[in-house]
């Protein structure tokens, strides 16, 4: 058993699927996107935000290696990150909108709380 999803994809075209979706979730504040991926790009934005309440040098160069988009970079560690100063994980939540039309994929909303 594997320690993540697969996403039918391969593991570079995952890791860009989820840095995307990470980086816009930090840039809107809240993404349609369908359950397996939602739950994917949570464990990356939660580990996203424990770096940023850390606040150094390092925290910001280790998101700026993952995020790319330096704005989204300083929105987290100056607006998101000090939001959730008291909280110890539970930074996202996801809610569940239905089968999507298309291909009936689970549809989700993915938040930052």
């Amino acid at each position: 058993m594997t320690g993540y999803r697969k996403l039918g994809v391969k593991t570079a075209h995952r890791k860009a699927i989820l840095r995307t979706l990470v980086t816009d979730l930090f840039k809107y504040g809240r993404i349609q996107t369908t359950d397996c991926r939602a739950k994917e790009a949570r464990r990356e934005a939660e580990k996203m935000i424990t770096l940023a309440k850390r606040n150094d040098l390092h925290a910001r160069r280790q998101a700026m290696a993952y995020i790319k988009d330096e704005t989204v970079v300083v929105k987290l560690f100056e607006e998101i990150a000090p939001k959730y100063d008291e909280r110890h994980g539970g930074y996202t939540r996801i809610l569940k909108l239905g089968p999507r039309k298309g291909d009936v994929a689970e549809a989700v909303f993915l938040e930052l709380v």
